[in-house]
């Protein structure tokens, strides 16, 4: 079976319709009266206190109280998804498959309840946030499909007397640590695919966004995941140490910053006692990311696209825009054109359609990305204004233009609404400017010169590299996401390889030319 011909990306909302948004905000009002969610246990060992998430708008309103999990949690989650494995990874491929469409099924029942948690939990504003329920609804169906033809193996070369065959197994219990910025569609890819190759899962969820997490895990139990099969584990950095350090753990699954992702791969390199495998470590750790725009470049598709890239979402996607490397003849027109766009942006509640950027994640956030802005507190800078006085967590989306090389702000990964703007001489500067870079994810290149658009494709400079449009957006199946260098380990999430990184591969070669027969 062929999973491109058959899969269909799932289509986004409407928003533009006066009937969808009234929808949403009806979800929204029916949510609000079911809060604070409250998460129960579910590793089997009693957690050490309560995890509460907050609406980043609005830190006064508590939107769900989960486990804060300790070791020990960990240690008995993996315990039951040890013993799950076996039965697990014996059902056929079809059965493993179904339970991933079926859930997938449930997630689009749910697409407005899912949505409006989103907004409340993560600040997703809702564009964003539907389009992240679509994605996870895509990686169930995308993996679902991918499993059934990766079951029927691999065609070996085959000569007379000779029988070849390869095919492939599940591993083992797998750890599954997610981020908050995807907290629906990361953690769903993940989770998915791991489990339909037959491998067993305890799934942390980032302990700003439980509620979405378990709404997932809740989809694949309803679905027919058995509970041991897939174990929800909640809390902060402990349970998430203990699940790296374990021998149980036979894959890793992270998606999160550089420095835990670095962590997490040296970590898990250490074999403990009586662990009788090696860990693989499957990570995406973020990136510095570049947009090129070339001499000749269409400003009117470059403006936009460099705006909906490094301030959607407020900047805080692995895959936003950080750096725009503009050729220096066009380099003032560009510049006055995104101070104008920047100045225009409204700022507010992800709750409200009419808001293009909303707050960052919490108050830690917050302080880390002011760090940056207060570092450079001499720069010139241009700003749009944010609300006042309503307490939520507000960063204003901000156009530096031109800083030293040296800049904090140039050289790290600040991960909210800054973008630096700076002149080179050439494409071909500004190409190495991203190779000599320590991050390789995405990319952008705007130019209308088709030589130049080959050249740079071939380069193959990050992982990701979108000509003329916004360098935000991946969809599963079209565009298979994941980079290079300081950026991560390589496997393509939402591509034809990604579940070979689940699996062994083991193959068998027979002699068929039998001297007797015994019946």
């Amino acid at each position: 079976m062929s999973t491109e011909s058959t899969f269909r990306n799932e289509p986004a909302l409407e928003f533009r319709r006066e009937s969808v948004r009234a929808q949403a905000l009806r979800a929204l009002a029916e949510l609000r009266t079911k809060l604070p969610l409250r998460i129960g246990p579910a590793s089997g060992a009693s957690a050490s206190g309560e995890l509460l998430s907050y609406n980043p708008a609005n830190p006064a309103e508590l939107i769900a109280v989960a486990p804060d999990g300790s070791a020990a949690d960990a240690r008995a989650a993996l315990v039951r998804a040890d013993a799950a494995f076996a039965s697990w990874s014996a059902l056929d491929a079809g059965t493993r498959a179904a339970t991933l469409q079926r859930a997938a099924g449930l997630l689009r029942e749910r697409r407005l309840e899912l949505a409006a948690l989103e907004v409340l939990e993560a600040g997703k504003p809702w564009p964003e946030a539907d389009a992240d329920v679509c994605e996870a609804i895509d990686f169930l169906e995308y993996y679902a499909l991918g499993a059934l033809a990766l079951d029927q193996g691999r065609l070996l070369p085959q000569l007379p007397g000779e029988r070849n065959t390869l095919r492939y197994y599940a591993r083992g219990p797998h750890a599954v640590i997610a981020p908050w910025n995807f907290p629906m569609a990361i953690p769903a890819g993940m989770v998915s695919a791991a489990l339909v190759t037959g491998n067993t899962v305890v799934f942390k969820p980032a302990e700003q966004t439980p509620a979405c997490g378990h709404a997932l895990v809740q989809a694949l139990h309803s679905a027919g995941v058995p509970e041991d099969a897939l174990v929800l584990l909640t809390g902060a950095d402990e349970p998430a140490r203990e699940l790296v350090a374990h021998p149980l753990v036979h894959g890793i699954a992270f998606t999160g910053s550089c420095a835990a992702g670095q962590h997490i791969i040296h970590a898990a390199a250490q074999a403990q006692p009586g662990q009788r495998h090696v860990k693989r470590v499957i990570a995406e750790m973020g990136g510095k990311n570049c947009i090129i725009v070339d001499a000749d470049a269409d400003l009117d598709d470059a403006v936009p696209a460099i705006i909906k890239s490094a301030f959607g979402f407020a900047g805080q996607k692995c895959s936003a825009a950080a750096r725009v490397l503009v050729c220096e003849q066009i380099a003032d027109a560009l510049n006055e054109r995104l101070a104008g766009a920047i100045q225009a942006l409204r700022v507010g509640p992800a709750e409200d359609f009419a808001c293009d950027l909303a707050t960052v994640i919490d108050a830690e956030a917050l302080a880390r990305i002011n760090a940056f802005l207060d570092g450079a507190e001499h720069e010139p800078r241009v700003q749009a204004e944010v609300p006042v006085g309503t307490g939520g967590h507000y960063v204003p989306p901000t156009l530096f233009v031109d800083l030293p090389p040296s800049s904090r702000i140039v050289r790290e990964e600040v991960f909210g609404p800054v973008l630096s703007s700076e002149r080179v001489a050439s494409v071909d500067e500004a190409v190495r400017i991203v190779q000599e870079g320590d991050f390789g994810l995405t990319g952008g290149l705007f130019s209308r010169s088709p030589q130049t658009i080959e050249h740079v494709s071939r380069l193959g400079i990050v992982g990701n590299l979108y000509v003329n449009r916004e360098i935000t957006g991946a969809m599963v199946g079209r565009h298979p996401f994941g980079g290079g260098r300081l950026s991560g380990t390589g496997p393509k999430a939402g591509g034809p390889d990604y579940l070979l990184t689940f699996v062994e591969a083991r193959s068998v070669s027979e002699n068929t030319v039998r001297h007797g027969l015994v019946i």
